[in-house]
């Protein structure tokens, strides 16, 4: 079953909001992206309660970093929407619940994200397999740079839930981290040249 509505008198293909497509998606893709999106815009909201509770607690780095890892979210699921309107789709955005905006430590926090970017990271493996089962090449060329840039992103977290869970709590060693955050200095040490 496809969400592609009745073709037009000259034989172009229109999705749901009548826009031409050039192939149709499968429902169950279709709705698993819009899953997706929804996980997304709920990292985002995540991510913006983190950076009020971080900068609450004058960690301005931290804070600053996590602002804008909710902004890359919501860039993320743009990127989302963008695809299923090229794609023909009428794209559907579900109610994202309040986030939470609590945490015990620093360490809470970036084990919470480092979870979260694993989880976005295993919504895009199915979302890949569900593709490949659908057989539609369109959304796995889609989907190859997303899932490169959400590994990196995934690699990224676990380098600063190591470094913070290094840190023992230490509010000089959270300074330090905090520091490195403000001059943009967060990225994992590379051996290859």
């Amino acid at each position: 079953m496809t969400t592609a509505s009745a073709a037009s008198t000259l034989g172009v293909a229109t999705g749901p909001a009548g826009r031409a497509m050039a192939q149709p998606m499968e429902a169950g893709l279709v709705e698993a992206l819009q899953q997706h999106i929804t996980m997304e815009r709920q990292a985002s909201t995540t991510y913006f309660a983190m950076a009020i509770w971080l900068a609450e607690r004058e960690l301005r780095g931290f804070a600053h970093f996590f602002k804008g890892e909710a902004s890359n979210e919501q860039n993320h699921a743009a990127t989302f929407v963008d695809y299923l309107i090229a794609r023909g789709q009428t794209v559907i955005l579900q109610d994202v619940p309040a986030p939470r905006q609590s945490w015990d430590s620093v360490e809470d926090i970036m084990a919470a994200s480092f979870l979260m970017e694993a989880d976005v990271t295993s919504s895009l493996q199915q979302l890949y397999a569900t593709a490949e089962r659908s057989s539609d090449v369109r959304t796995t060329t889609f989907l190859d740079p997303v899932v490169d840039s959400q590994v990196a992103a995934e690699h990224e977290f676990a380098h600063l839930l190591g470094r913070v869970r290094f840190a023992q709590h230490q509010p000089a060693a959270l300074l330090i981290i905090d520091n490195e955050l403000s001059d943009g200095k967060h990225n994992p040490a590379k051996l290859a040249s």
